[in-house]
């Protein structure tokens, strides 16, 4: 569905009989090779790798390739770059090496023209209306002064209205016009408090993204306004876990609006599951999975296979009142143990690693609840998955673990492993003496009821 998508896009943006000609030129441009390459998002996927010609410019004729509507850039061997739109017109673009990824000066496309105008408005309406929602915040209202800076805002407020109302929306099915209408900033009235201005923002910040364009995809509007509508929820001074649920609020919020477009939708999931593990925040990215992707059965890159593929199988098999499938495995002295033949209510079934940092501080908790038990009701089926004996059994007698301890020392590579999709350490499972998940809880706290 998503490659069939995008050859649609693709041939309908495609005019064969013309050719356009793309010229990029600076100052003391080096000879090495620069890269030729289209953005999607925070994606660049290469088109071409280019040389500069005699007058060192970089010159790219475009009935050479299968060019989109959309962003491109072209990537210099220092790294810096310049970043543009391609609409199927010339382009002729001057750049200063020295402050190349500035504000090059457009000799040739009237969207460039705009795209690089909207980029320096929207740079100074941000720094300089939150300078003035700040003073406005903290200045008395009856002074004189509140009532310069509320008119001084509401001047800058309107020269950028002017500009993505009017300006940009002279040919409003382009691709500018349709971008700028996406990225813009919202426009907040300046008398309204932060706690005012932040529901307004989650309420309405989105208003005016079209989820139902396809096309904006190869451009960083989708990426950009995800991390923008995350950022009024985020809370510095909340706990993980309470921040995690407040993103999870923005991802339901997002998540629901792309779905107006499969091709948007995937984009977006992507990046949310690929920025999510980045920082660490697992609970988001099971959200995701259980309530999006694996409700919807949406298909995502092959670039995010691996311990993802594992991780969607795991949420979509191991759901309470699912039956388990039974481990065998030998404990340190060799003796096979089976899962099936354990005759407590319940069991926990526990997947960790002597080198995981999180199962270090984690299992040592566990086992005081499993030590206290006036009566065996909970057992603990451990298994390490490691892939040295020593370490795993250093891990078991440093921590005194007297409870069930198991591995076949092939740590991810293990049958276990394999048979209930672990894609991290530690993994935890309840069962009923029936084998079927009660729960598969992220703490010890969860646990504290059934020791």
């Amino acid at each position: 569905m998503r490659v069939v998508t995008y050859i649609i896009i693709l041939l309908l943006n495609l005019n064969p009989l013309l050719s356009q000609k793309l010229i990029f030129s600076t100052s003391n441009l080096d000879t090495s090779a620069i890269l030729f390459t289209s953005i999607e998002g925070e994606k660049a996927f290469v088109v071409d790798s280019i040389y500069p010609n005699e007058k060192k410019q970089i010159i790219i004729e475009t009935n050479k390739y299968f060019l989109h509507h959309g962003f491109y850039q072209i990537i210099f061997h220092d790294n810096k770059r310049i970043i543009f739109i391609y609409d199927r017109k010339d382009i002729d673009i001057q750049a200063d090496n020295q402050s190349i990824d500035e504000s090059p000066k457009v000799i040739k496309s009237q969207t460039n023209q705009l795209y690089f105008q909207f980029l320096r408005l929207t740079k100074s309406y941000k720094d300089k209306s939150e300078l003035l929602h700040h003073i406005l915040d903290n200045y008395p209202k009856a002074d004189d002064y509140y009532d310069i800076t509320l008119r001084t805002l509401a001047r800058i407020q309107s020269t950028y209205l002017e500009f993505v109302n009017k300006t940009s929306q002279m040919n409003k099915k382009s691709f500018i016009a349709r971008y700028i209408r996406s990225a813009r900033l919202p426009v907040i009235d300046g008398q309204l408090s932060a706690e005012e201005r932040g529901k307004m923002l989650r309420k309405h910040s989105l208003d005016n993204v079209d989820f139902a364009d396809p096309e904006l995809i190869f451009s960083d509007v989708f990426t950009n306004k995800s991390i923008e509508y995350l950022s009024y929820y985020r809370n510095p001074h909340f706990p993980k876990d309470l921040l995690e649920k407040e993103f999870m609020k923005a991802v339901e919020i997002l998540l629901e609006k792309a779905k107006r477009d499969h091709l948007i939708y995937q984009h977006i999931t992507e990046y949310f599951i690929e920025g999510f593990r980045k920082f660490g925040f697992d609970h988001v990215i099971d959200y995701i999975i259980e309530n999006y992707i694996i409700k919807d059965d949406l298909c995502l890159n092959e670039s995010l296979s691996g311990s993802l593929e594992r991780r969607i199988e795991h949420a979509r098999l191991f759901k309470p009142g699912n039956t388990v499938p039974n481990i065998v495995m030998s404990d340190a002295s060799g003796s096979p143990v089976e899962l099936n033949r354990l005759n407590t209510d319940i069991i926990l079934i526990l997947f960790y690693a002597s080198w995981c940092t999180h199962c270090q501080s984690l299992l040592p908790r566990i086992n005081n609840l499993y030590k206290n038990q006036e009566v065996l009701k909970t057992e603990v089926f451990a298994i390490s998955l490691d892939t040295v004996k020593s370490e795993w059994l250093d891990f078991v007698r440093d921590n005194d673990l007297s409870w069930i301890n198991v591995s076949d020392l092939k740590g991810w590579d293990g049958i276990s492993a394999s048979d209930y999709f672990i894609y991290a350490t530690p993994t935890m499972i309840l069962i009923d003496n029936q084998y079927k998940i009660i729960s598969k809880p992220l703490s010890v706290e969860e646990l504290k009821d059934w020791f």
